[in-house]
């Protein structure tokens, strides 16, 4: 019998294909306010790998050091994708910081912050010329559609789907619950979630498996601490980068959920993808 050939896929490299084929969309298509050049991606992208690389080196005394590193080059294309900087100096600081974070501040040997959103909240906090557009992929369905399917099937592989799940359930029915009070109409209710950068967020920032809490429960508890942060955030406060704050801050509380709600560390690890059957395990 012939035997079913196997494909050994690091599910990294698709996530990387996923998001540069955003980035490229963004760039061509004149559908969306996507204030972003090439200089502007060459910083973030040259950045990111070069203090990754130096990082590695120097700080974790490696001797081997992959030049081409797929967590540094997620991080670059995230700043790419939700980051809006006219200087080069400031995207250059913001994937400085956002690598630097993973090597710097951990605990327990494993990073607390997501690295794209540490550097994201920290060229916000530290400079006047980097912004968050949240509509800047404005409202199409089949964008949506493809944010959502796309996340949504590396999500499954990597069985964290839980923690975009319940952030978008409870911010949903905080959202409907508002509106009902308000009066308003289900045409704002989805207004306020076809957004192409909350989705991006949901599934390619908030869901990075080696941040996010390591139990199931720490995982569901924790999401919806964001998801409620964000709403007091946008409805209180109005501010336009709520989620992206919310994140940052519940990021402090993941060492004290890991200890209540304890899981098995996340490692990435080749997944083989049996072509034609059913079979997906790790190795």
């Amino acid at each position: 019998m012939k035997q079913i050939p196997q494909l050994k896929i690091d599910l990294r490299d698709l996530q990387v294909l996923a998001l540069t084929g955003f980035l490229s969309l963004g760039l061509i298509s004149y559908s969306f306010d996507f204030a972003i050049n090439l200089p502007i991606i060459m910083t973030a992208l040259t950045v990111s790998l070069s203090v990754q690389y130096l990082a590695n080196f120097l700080i974790k005394k490696q001797e081997n050091v992959e030049v081409i590193s797929r967590s540094s080059l997620i991080t670059g294309l995230g700043l790419c994708l939700l980051l809006r900087t006219n200087s080069l100096g400031v995207m250059g600081v913001a994937a400085t910081c956002a690598i630097l974070s993973k090597f710097l501040i951990k605990y327990r040997g494993k990073h607390i912050f997501n690295p794209a959103n540490f550097g994201i909240i920290a060229v916000l906090g530290l400079t006047n010329q980097a912004w968050i557009s949240p509509g800047q992929w404005g409202e199409s369905f089949v964008l949506a559609l493809l944010f959502v399917s796309i996340g949504g099937l590396i999500l499954s592989w990597l069985g964290r789907w839980e923690t975009t799940a319940v952030f978008l359930l409870v911010y949903s029915m905080g959202i409907l619950i508002r509106n009902m009070w308000l009066g308003f109409g289900a045409d704002i209710f989805w207004h306020e979630l076809n957004s192409g950068s909350l989705l991006l967020f949901a599934f390619f920032m908030l869901s990075d498996p080696r941040s996010i809490p390591d139990g199931k429960w720490g995982r569901v508890i924790w999401a919806s601490a964001i998801a409620l942060l964000t709403l007091i955030l946008k409805y209180q406060f109005f501010l336009t980068t709520a989620p992206f704050v919310a994140l940052f801050f519940c990021s402090l509380l993941t060492p004290i959920v890991d200890t209540i709600w304890q899981g098995k560390r996340f490692n990435w690890a080749w997944t083989i993808y049996q072509l034609g059957g059913t079979k997906n395990e790790t190795v």
